[in-house]
C-alpha cells in the first residue's frame, strides 16, 4: 500500500513509519521541514492549511493517517491554545479538500484524535459506543475544558469534510508506549531511574495507554476492513491506576522506591518543564470495545508484561553506540 502520513514526523509518526516500512508499504510523510527521507520513508513539505503540489501525493494513495497538530506538551497560554486548536482543525479541513479533489481517492483516511475527549472518570470505562464526552464535569479544570474542545473541534472538521468516496476513521488513542528516545515511555522511565517514579498526585487516576506495537497492529487491523468508520477507541483494554501504573514499572525496571509527588510538587515541576499536570492528573479510564468486537486480538494487553518489554527494548536501544 502507499500510505501518506500528514505530520508523519513526531514520535507516534515515527512508529508507524518505522513499522509500515518493515512490512513492505511505502510511506510519504507530509511535514513543514525540508528533509529529503525521514525515518525512511519519502518526505513531502507542506504548510498544512493551503492546498499545493503535496496533494497529488494523496490522489492514488491508498489510505492517508493525519497525525498533524501542534504538541500539547507545551503550557497552554493563549497563543499555544490557538496554534493547538488551529493547527488541528486547518490540517484536517486541507487533508479533506485534498481528497475530495483527488480523481482517484484514498479509500480509507484516519484522522488523530485523542481519548482526552472523555469525561475525567474513575467508576466506570469510557467505551466508544457509550463513553461520556467531557467538559462538564463539575470544578474541572480549564486545561481541561480547552482540550476537550480542541479534540471536539478536530472530529467536527473530519465530520465536515465532503469525501463520500473514503471512508473515514477518528482515533481516539490513548498514550503510545514506545521505547524510543522523547517518548512518552522514555520520560515515564527517566522519573523511574531517577527514583522519582512514585504516585502522582493521589495515584488514584487511571492512565490509559497502548503498546506501539500494538497500535501499529491495529491501524493496520483497522486499514483492512473496509466497512470500519466513525470513531474507536486506540487503546489496551486494561487502563488502571496510577499508582499501579507506576509501581508495575518500577518493578520491570528493578527499583523498589519511588519518590510521591504532590499536586502542589506537579504543578512546579510541570511549570518548569513548560507543560501542563492534565497530562498526568486526568482520570483516563477508556476501553477499546470496537477493537475487541472486531476480533482485534492485543499481543501486549496487560501493563507488566508490556512495560517488561518496553524496558528491555529500551535497554537494547541505550547500549548501542
Amino acid at each position: 500500500m502507499k500510505i501518506v502520513i500528514p505530520g508523519g514526523s513526531g514520535q507516534v509518526g515515527a512508529v508507524l513509519t518505522r513499522d509500515f516500512q518493515i512490512a513492505g508499504h511505502e510511506v510519504v510523510i507530509l511535514g513543514r521541514g525540508v528533509q529529503a527521507t525521514l525515518h525512511g520513508a519519502r518526505h513531502v513539505q507542506w504548510d498544512a492549511k493551503t492546498l499545493g503540489a503535496w496533494s497529488q501525493e494523496i490522489d492514488g494513495a491508498d489510505a492517508v493517517i493525519n497525525l498533524a497538530g501542534r504538541s500539547v506538551n507545551c503550557r497552554y497560554t493563549p497563543e499555544n491554545r490557538r496554534l493547538i486548536t488551529d493547527s488541528r482543525v486547518e490540517s484536517t479541513r486541507v487533508v479533506g479538500e485534498a481528497i475530495a479533489a483527488a480523481k482517484n481517492p484514498p479509500r480509507a483516511w484516519l484522522q488523530a484524535s485523542t481519548a482526552t475527549i472523555y469525561a475525567h472518570r474513575f467508576e466506570a470505562a469510557n467505551d466508544d459506543a457509550t463513553g461520556i464526552i467531557g467538559g462538564f464535569e463539575p470544578n474541572a479544570p480549564d486545561t481541561w475544558v480547552f482540550s476537550i474542545g480542541v479534540a471536539k473541534a478536530w472530529e467536527a472538521a473530519l465530520e465536515a469534510a465532503n469525501t463520500p468516496n473514503t471512508r473515514k476513521v477518528a482515533l481516539r488513542s490513548a498514550m503510545v508506549m514506545d521505547p524510543f528516545k522523547n517518548g512518552i515511555f522514555d520520560t515515564l522511565l527517566k522519573l523511574v531511574r531517577y527514583g522519582l517514579g512514585g504516585d502522582m498526585g493521589d495515584g488514584k487516576q487511571y492512565i490509559s495507554w497502548i503498546h506501539d506495537q500494538d497500535f501499529t497492529r491495529a491501524i493496520q487491523f483497522i486499514l483492512e476492513r473496509e466497512n470500519f468508520s466513525g470513531t474507536v477507541n486506540l487503546s489496551s483494554p486494561n487502563p488502571l491506576p496510577n499508582h499501579d501504573f507506576m509501581r508495575q514499572l518500577r518493578q520491570v525496571w528493578g527499583s523498589g522506591f519511588g519518590l510521591n509527588s504532590s499536586n502542589w510538587m506537579l504543578e512546579i515541576g510541570t511549570w518548569a518543564m513548560q507543560t501542563e499536570t492534565e497530562l498526568v492528573l486526568k482520570s483516563r479510564r477508556v476501553v477499546p470495545s470496537r477493537l475487541l468486537e472486531a476480533g482485534f486480538g492485543f499481543n501486549h494487553p496487560d501493563w507488566h508484561g508490556a512495560a517488561g518489554d518496553l524496558v528491555k527494548r529500551w535497554r537494547a536501544i541505550a547500549a548501542k553506540p
